[in-house]
């Protein structure tokens, strides 16, 4: 069944800019002031980066179905995303202060992490989610840049410390994997499951 809109249950305006391009009508399903949105994204001890972002996906989506239910919103498709930059098996989520912003970048610096991006989508009873893996690799970032980017606030309320989009792209070297899923949605795999829900994209 086709539908004319979907529902995006994210704060970011990369994820709208990224939806927006693959020509998708989308009404923001934000959590209300009273929801521990940020408790959702707690850490677990041992889990690793791929299953921990597989969680808080899931976990956000069950959020917003709730959401859409207790607010007695039309019916349409519910997307959500969650994105988290790891080192190894070490999991960089935003940053808390502008020391911890440099200590992650410093951390970055001069080799090769992964960004993992969820996608899911509930529509009616069926929920689907998909998983994107990127390489990421940085060139050696002097103190003098580090200090420069942190300073102009770019790196807070980002995973990793760093935005792709941003001017920190001039220092990274490589990138292997879905350059909007780095951004925080990857394209190829959204499209896939918008279209099974009969969610027509561009082009």
């Amino acid at each position: 069944m086709n539908t004319t809109f979907v529902y995006l249950a994210s704060q970011s305006p990369r994820r709208a800019q990224l939806l927006d391009q693959l020509g998708v009508a989308h009404r923001p399903l934000l959590p209300a002031p009273d929801e521990d949105a940020e408790a959702l994204e707690a850490e677990r001890d041992g889990e690793a980066p791929a299953d921990y972002v597989q969680r808080v996906t899931r976990a956000k989506l069950d959020a917003a179905v709730a959401r859409l239910h207790a607010r007695a919103l039309p019916p349409a498709p519910i997307l959500c995303a969650d994105t988290t930059v790891a080192l190894g098996p070490r999991i960089l989520g935003k940053p808390r202060d502008a020391e911890d912003a440099a200590a992650t970048l410093r951390a970055l610096s001069g080799g090769e992490h992964h960004v993992y991006t969820a996608v899911a989508l509930a529509h009616g009873t069926r929920r689907r989610l998909a998983l994107s893996d990127s390489v990421v690799r940085f060139a050696a970032l002097p103190e003098a840049t580090i200090g420069r980017y942190v300073a102009s606030g770019e790196p807070f309320g980002k995973a990793g410390s760093y935005a792709i989009q941003g001017p920190i792209s001039a220092w990274i070297e490589r990138v292997e994997g879905s350059y909007s899923g780095i951004m925080g949605l990857p394209l190829f795999e959204t499209r896939a499951l918008l279209a099974e829900a009969g969610v027509a994209t561009a082009p």
